[in-house]
């Protein structure tokens, strides 16, 4: 199968190297900040004359804020705006114009409606000291050189990598990959390059392919597994406080830039903040490498998993547990399971938001009313079930493998299949006691083995609590 998939590297550039860099990011910059003047110009006058009632054939025409038609505007301008252009390529002044073209579709199609989730507002002006340097590439030369220590770049050069490339190169020696778009971006206090690659994949089935788990993540534990494993939470945040805490210090004892008075920041001022900076960095690339291997092992060993829509946002109003949900970081782990479970032949389940896994019982399907938060233990009423909070919730989960694998048996539903299950029904899922432990043990086989399915449970709105 093909697919598309990006490969990170770390470059060690040379000071001239890193200055040419900065000057294209710069120009990426100018033309974005070139454009959205351009069209909030012509917005702003268009509104004006609205005001005194000017018939809308003799209004100022619009300008298109497409990719073409801001291209095309900007070629017709730039010997004015940036005589210095031919220093830089094209490819840095389509950065940031194809970066504004995304951004005002963006905000268009929020307004209409045609864009869901929340409302995206207009887009803003890039600061020079603020805003991230980045740099795009689609046409030139770009390739990796047979050592797999350096790659070219369009007007760039030869550029050394911090770490081999040999992952990217054999297949590109092999004929199975294909390099679309490189980007060189600096964050974390260093410059990375990053290759978007469509590359072909064989299918690789996971090593279980009839078992089912369901995975309910929490902060006490990241992970509590159906089969009863207890995946912990690194916790990196905490575990760097005392460090980040005596950097943030430091850096506030250095004098930094004023913007009401145009103070610029000092040298020292600026070397801590860049301690800072990688000391963050750190932190999220542990994050990152403790998920990768988590969701790897979870796509690989098992045909089926089933996780929940939790509402993250919701729960980073939270002051108390807002910066331990945001450390566990439950929607990059989502994410990453999404297109694993299809690298690996698998199905991802995605049970509804509104799904009581943690107020029903595993064993008889009781649903509870209320459940605190600090109830660590469920005790069923209707059976008498003693069981740990969070591996309920995680067999409960496993359990709704049947019931997707049921509807989901149709036309339509094999892996090419794009489309959201609808299961009618009543809020908690009835089945006979004892019927949690066939979801348990995994003996369900998947049918459409690569869909990501949501269960749709909205006829009663039962709060389940995130696992502490």
């Amino acid at each position: 199968m093909k697919l598309v998939q990006a490969y990170q590297f770390a470059l060690d550039l040379t000071p001239a190297q890193e200055r040419t860099l900065l000057a294209h990011a710069g120009a990426a910059r100018v033309a974005h900040n070139w454009a959205l003047a351009r069209v909030k110009a012509v917005m702003n006058q268009r509104a004006a004359e609205r005001t005194y009632d000017v018939p809308y054939e003799a209004l100022t025409p619009a300008v298109g804020w497409s990719l073409p038609a801001l291209r095309k505007a900007w070629n017709a301008a730039k010997q004015d705006v940036a005589p210095w252009w031919r220093q830089c390529s094209k490819e840095a002044f389509n950065t940031g114009l194809d970066a504004l073209a995304r951004a005002l579709k963006n905000w268009s199609d929020s307004r209409s409606g045609r864009r869901a989730g929340r409302p995206i507002g207009f887009p803003r002006f890039k600061s020079r000291r603020h805003a991230t340097a980045s740099v795009r590439f689609t046409t030139g030369a770009i390739r990796v050189e047979p050592d797999r220590m350096h790659v070219v770049l369009p007007r760039l050069g030869r550029l050394k990598l911090h770490e081999s490339a040999r992952k990217l190169a054999r297949r590109l020696d092999n004929g199975t990959a294909r390099i679309m778009s490189a980007t060189a971006r600096r964050g974390g206090g260093r410059w990375h390059v990053s290759f978007t690659v469509e590359v072909e994949r064989a299918e690789r089935p996971a090593a279980r392919p009839d078992s089912v788990v369901g995975v309910d993540v929490g902060i006490k534990h990241l992970a509590v597994l159906s089969t009863g494993e207890l995946v912990d939470n690194p916790r990196h945040l905490d575990a760097a406080q005392t460090r980040l805490r005596a950097l943030g210090r430091a850096m506030s004892r250095k004098q930094g830039p004023d913007r009401r008075t145009g103070q610029r920041p000092s040298n020292r001022w600026q070397q801590a903040a860049k301690r800072l900076g990688r000391a963050h960095t750190r932190v999220a690339n542990l994050r990152r490498d403790s998920l990768h291997k988590l969701t790897t092992r979870l796509a690989r060993g098992h045909g089926t998993i089933v996780v929940e829509d939790l509402n993250v946002a919701g729960m980073l109003r939270n002051q108390r547990l807002a910066r331990h949900v945001a450390d566990a970081s439950f929607a990059e782990l989502r994410r990453q399971l999404a297109y694993k479970a299809e690298w690996s032949s698998s199905q991802l389940i995605v049970a509804d938001r509104w799904y009581p896994s943690s107020k029903t019982c595993s064993g008889c399907g009781a649903v509870k009313t209320k459940l605190a938060l600090s109830e660590r233990e469920y005790k069923c009423e209707a059976c008498g079930l003693s069981i740990d909070r969070d591996l309920n919730a995680a067999r409960n989960l496993a359990a709704l493998a049947a019931e997707a694998t049921t509807a989901g048996s149709g036309p339509g539903a094999g892996r090419e299949a794009d489309r959201q299950t609808r299961i009618s029904g009543q809020v908690a899922v009835k089945r006979q006691p004892g019927a949690a432990q066939a979801g348990q043990t995994g003996t369900v086989p998947p049918k459409g083995r690569a869909t990501n399915r949501v269960l749709t449970r909205s006829h009663r709105k039962v709060t389940d609590h995130v696992s502490h």
